[in-house]
């Protein structure tokens, strides 16, 4: 009679555990539709910043707008090919929080080195 309700218990635990992992494939799987999307959009980003240097853009917007589309383009293969869109938030910010940093302590250093440059042009003969 023991053995017999270990084997029931057994079965029942292998029954929620099997469930358990279809319901987790079955969460995993994307359509075609939305890589065949973030493809194209990869595209059409692609063809805009390829328009900068067609145009000729010069200065400040060329590089503005390199910078805008190239982030574009890291920020959907990042979300969409690397399947960061579809983790928990604490892995997203794990993630994407280091790079964010870099860049507003690259923008302050830019900053301050802007003020450091016109402050000795100033003062120093």
């Amino acid at each position: 009679m023991a053995q017999s309700s270990g084997t029931q218990a057994h079965t029942h635990t292998e029954t929620q555990t099997h469930t358990h992992t279809e319901t987790h494939t079955e969460t995993q799987t994307h359509p075609l539709s939305t890589y065949l999307w973030i493809w194209g959009w990869l595209f059409v980003l692609s063809t805009m910043s390829y328009m900068v240097d067609i145009f000729q853009l010069q200065g400040l917007l060329r590089w503005s707008l390199i910078l805008i589309f190239m982030m574009l383009k890291a920020g959907l293969i990042v979300a969409i090919f690397m399947h960061v869109k579809w983790e928990r938030l604490a892995l997203t910010f794990v993630i994407l929080a280091p790079p964010i940093f870099v860049l507003v302590f690259t923008a302050l250093m830019v900053a301050e080195s802007d003020y450091t440059h016109a402050t000795r042009e100033v003062f120093l003969p």
